[in-house]
């Protein structure tokens, strides 16, 4: 049936029966709740006029449109049997910026963080900000109302949302935005479906007996995060009030979650920025409730933000990559930390508040240590509390922690009374739990431990929140506060408000979606909240057979099943990161992370009978993986795509053998071994334009990409017949791992090392080992890579040690003997494998402490002033840093070293050669590196450690970057 919408419809529509199509309607099958149910049909609108049709299409065949922004919902908002759109990828303008007034116009799809970073140059921000907010949209944040960390100042969206353009049941158009009582009279007359609403809107509100259930059954008034079913309640406020002040529908809108309209537009109110100085006292308590009192006594001082991390979470962030950055504040071993954020003009009177704030809890006897933090500190230490979700889910075994009663809101005050007999709730049914969040606004995010796994799994699911739901409703709270009820918490509606209300909830979906078009089963009339979750009770999954060890991850599928669905890969080049490159260039969520995770996951979970569909649907999913590790370290809960999609990919290879171009590019050493016999012929071949454009052809390369040439020696025979290098003997040693690259096409890089490091007084050693195996790691040839890794491990063994260590030019070879080496080599090599990883360094890591160590000296480097943008590889920021490349370079008196915020190049080995991939590896250089490097005069140095990223600056920008050893090298007196 949905061929009769492709005529006209201009954005892109996945319903068919291919492979392509059914592996994006697995994708959009998950969001990041609990929940899982394959979409019939997903939508990419580019149009206005697009969605129209498809409410026209779904009024015609009777189908549910499920609005999808991020796709970070909890409650299961944007999961259903329906047809998805999404909106994230087109509907991303901003529209207009009115400073004088304070306001802008945006499409649903722009990120909140985005927009703020486009704002700043006004001075202007908006100020709703969940933990989300690098890539929650617009759109998404109206549908849930949704708050952050700082709503106790600058309120939820719907305080921020001054009107919104939407598509009706009936595909017409309305504006819903702040009207008087005469213009309010002049809506009801009118003869359209808008008319229709505000008729029958104000028919309900205007009802004694429905104002009396309102003001009776809704939360208390000083919850301020009231989102259970529609906010009926204030609706009728604005109803009371009508003639002094505006009546304005948008803010029904906000928390209806899609289920009403379908937004096309938002006006949102915007707020000045927050003094400079910012702040926070990071208040370490022994106790939940303890921290639940210094809440009380932080709010007393006006602070712009109260919010608790608990023990379980600080846990994770020991052994996560990134966040074990950040956890430097923390002292000793709290139960909790409540960071209280404040705002100052300046560095004293933010000093001034945090003292005497920490003079009345210690008069009160409460915490017992209270780091102040300030700026980038801060940012550092906010980064911990935005983890949160990721980190959880580091947990192991099957027991995990669930959004369930996560998003429960009470009064302030009640706070501490609530929380302690939440915890003996909790406690009576045997589970562990973890409390984070809003402390301030008086919703802590309260996850259980639960393994929805099983039949009992599920069954305690459903009656912890059946417990909590009465706990909740004794205090007059609300049962969802900003996440929304989704499909999760709607079936309670009725028993926390009560059946009148919920008549009138009803009502309001009738008056707006008579038919359900719109994101059906969510709020009113949802399924049993325990229906459609991710696993099936009670399955057994066999254990899969590897070749990479996952011991340490539990299992191939536990390491897929970590992903919560956050959404933290959704990155763009504008809020930073590396992960995920090609969602960045694309903004598919097919592309992101998640996706991968989420399509690795279920076809793991298969049956024999679906695997072959599975195995199919997965490789076209994992295609536009560049294996950039970024997401080793920048997730939360540390998904490494790279390690399962080679891992799949030698699974796939070996049911249906490796495809030709595959054994090309993993045999390149082979091949450039041979080739460096006659190394004039190669590069007669691929230094001429027309020869080069039908070899790559031939190879399935992109005709328009350059290859690298061959030099007139490899660098070892260089090394070995060298009469510098014979002749030069030091007592400090240094060993040289000679990788495939260097070896054969960057020989002047090797060449320059060597004798950088003979200048500076050491010996420079190349062992007899093996390539690295990158080319077979990087193509999923993991077998080959681990006899590659067996043969190092055993060659290196008895030489690399504390005095005499190893370091490397690539990054992307070098490191394999740090991190995929240590899940390859059999179990009798580990503790080897282990103690080379501790003495290997990446050139400019080893020279950088060497610098620590004063054996280096900026004394034998040139005074003359030069400016170095420098570039780092992928692999390099995911597993070391590039702090020690900045180092280095700045060692030179006068030389300022700049980097560059560029994410991945797009090079990413063979990846930007592929002749289906080239396109989307020059949009990621497009991002943020080409226009950078372009932007920079011919005296500005280009520094990029990665051989492939050296490669794609010349390509892309007919620049030549410099490995940093040889800038040192020129640098010497």
């Amino acid at each position: 049936m949905f061929e009769s919408l492709l005529k006209d419809f201009e954005g892109e529509l996945y319903f068919r029966n291919t492979t392509t199509d059914e592996a994006i309607r697995t994708v959009y099958a998950t969001d990041a709740s609990v929940y899982q149910e394959k979409p019939i049909a997903v939508a990419l609108p580019k149009s206005v006029q697009d969605i129209r049709q498809l409410i026209q299409f779904a009024n015609t065949h009777e189908l549910t449109l499920i609005p999808r922004a991020a796709g970070t919902s909890l409650a299961g908002q944007v999961v259903g049997k329906g047809l998805v759109v999404d909106i994230s990828k087109n509907f991303i303008n901003i529209l207009e910026v009115n400073r004088e007034e304070k306001w802008v116009r945006v499409q649903p799809g722009v990120i909140r963080d985005d927009l703020n970073a486009y704002l700043k140059p006004y001075g202007l921000m908006f100020g709703p900000e969940t933990s989300t907010s690098s890539r929650a949209m617009i759109g998404g944040m109206i549908g849930n109302n949704s708050c952050g960390l700082h709503s106790i100042i600058w309120g939820a969206t719907r305080d921020n949302l001054l009107e919104v353009k939407a598509l009706l049941s009936d595909g017409s158009e309305a504006l819903f935005g702040a009207i008087n009582a005469v213009e309010l009279t002049k809506k009801s007359q009118l003869k359209s479906k808008e008319g229709e609403i505000y008729r029958e809107l104000i028919a309900l509100i205007d009802n004694q007996g429905n104002q009396e259930a309102i003001r009776n059954g809704f939360p208390k008034k000083t919850i301020t995060r009231r989102n259970t079913g529609y906010a009926l309640d204030v609706i009728e406020e604005m109803w009371q009030h009508k003639e002094d002040k505006p009546f304005n529908l948008s803010s029904l809108i906000a928390g209806s979650e899609g289920t009403l309209c379908f937004v096309t537009e938002a006006k949102l109110k915007l707020i000045d920025l927050p003094p400079a100085e910012v702040g926070m006292v990071a208040v370490h308590t022994v106790s939940l409730h303890e921290a639940m009192l210094a809440n009380l006594i932080a709010l007393k001082h006006k602070c712009s933000a109260s919010e608790l991390v608990d023990d379980f979470i600080m846990e994770f962030t020991k052994t996560n990559i990134e966040q074990s950055k950040n956890r430097f504040f923390i002292e000793g071993g709290p139960k909790a930390i409540l960071m209280v954020e404040f705002f100052a003009e300046t560095e004293a009177d933010l000093r001034a508040k945090a003292e005497n704030l920490i003079a009345e809890l210690k008069a009160n006897e409460l915490g017992y240590a209270y780091p102040i933090l300030l700026q980038e500190d801060a940012k550092k230490a906010w980064e911990v509390r935005k983890g949160g979700l990721g980190l959880l889910r580091n947990l192991p075994g099957d027991t995990q922690p669930v959004n369930l009663i996560e998003d429960c809101a009470v009064d302030v005050e009640d706070l501490p009374a609530y929380i302690a007999e939440l915890e003996v709730l909790l406690k009576s049914h045997q589970v562990q739990y973890s409390m984070y969040a809003h402390a301030g606004a008086g919703e802590l995010h309260v996850e259980p431990m639960i393994n929805l796994k099983t039949s009992e799994g599920r069954k305690l699911f459903r009656t912890i929140l059946a417990e909590t739901a009465a706990l909740v409703k004794k205090y007059g709270g609300s049962l969802s506060g900003e996440h929304g009820d989704g499909r999760l918490r709607g079936e309670f509606i009725p028993f926390m408000m009560g059946e009148k209300n919920y008549n009138l909830f009803r009502q309001v979906k009738q008056i707006f979606d008579a038919k359900g078009i719109f994101n059906k089963g969510k709020i009113v009339d949802t399924p049993p909240m325990n229906e459609f979750l991710r696993y099936e009770a009670d399955k057994s999954i066999p254990a899969q057979k590897t070749v990479f060890d996952f011991s340490k991850q539990e299992s191939f599928l536990r390491l897929a099943e970590k992903c919560s669905g956050s959404g933290d890969c959704r990155k763009t080049e504008v809020t930073g990161g590396t992960m995920c490159p090609s969602y960045m260039a694309t903004r598919s969520e097919r592309d992101t992370t998640r996706a991968r995770a989420n399509i690795l996951r279920q076809y793991l979970t298969d049956t024999a009978e679906t695997k072959e569909v599975g195995f199919n649907e997965t490789k076209e999913i994992l295609d536009l993986c560049l294996s950039c590790k970024a997401c080793k370290s920048e997730c939360p809960s540390s998904v490494d795509i790279a390690k399962m999609k080679g891992e799949f990919l030698q699974q796939y290879y070996d049911e249906h053998g490796i495809p030709f171009r595959s054994k090309l590019i993993g045999t390149f050493t082979k091949q450039m071994r041979l080739a460096s016999l006659l190394p004039w012929g190669y590069n007669f071949i691929f230094k001429t334009d027309f020869t080069r454009r039908m070899a790559n052809r031939v190879v399935g390369f992109h005709p328009d990409r350059t290859m690298p040439l061959l030099h007139s020696q490899t660098l070892r025979k260089w090394y070995k017949n060298a009469k510098e290098v014979k002749e030069f003997t030091s007592t400090k040693k240094v060993y040289l791992f000679c990788d495939e690259f260097t070896d054969f096409n960057d020989v002047a890089v090797g060449q320059k090392l060597i004798l950088l490091l003979q200048k500076l007084g050491y010996q420079v050693l190349i062992p007899n080992h093996v390539e690295s195996g990158r080319t077979y790691l990087s193509k999923g040839m993991i077998r080959e890579a681990q006899k590659i890794a067996v043969q190092n491990i055993n060659a290196l063994k008895d030489l690399v040690k504390e005095d005499i260590p190893i370091i490397g030019i690539e990054p992307s070879a070098i490191l394999t003997l740090k991190d995929e080496y240590l899940e390859l080599v059999p179990e009798n090599l580990r503790e080897s494998a282990q103690q080379i990883a501790q003495h290997t360094f990446i050139f400019e890591e080893w020279f950088a402490r060497e610098i620590d160590r004063g054996n280096i000296k900026k004394e034998r480097f040139s005074t003359e002033k030069r400016l170095i943008k420098l570039h780092g590889h992928c692999h390099q920021k995911a597993l070391a840093s590039l702090t020690p490349s900045k180092k280095s370079l700045s060692l030179p008196a006068n030389y300022e070293v700049h980097l560059i915020p560029s994410g991945c190049c797009g090079m990413a080995g063979s990846f930007g050669y592929e002749a289906e991939h080239y396109e989307v590896s020059m949009k990621i250089g497009e991002l943020v590196l080409f226009p950078t490097v372009r932007k920079q005069p011919e005296e500005v140095i280009i520094a990029a450690p990665g051989t492939s990223c050296r490669h794609q600056i010349k390509d892309g920008t007919g620049r030549i970057a410099k490995h940093p050893a040889e800038i040192l090298f020129e640098a010497l007196k």
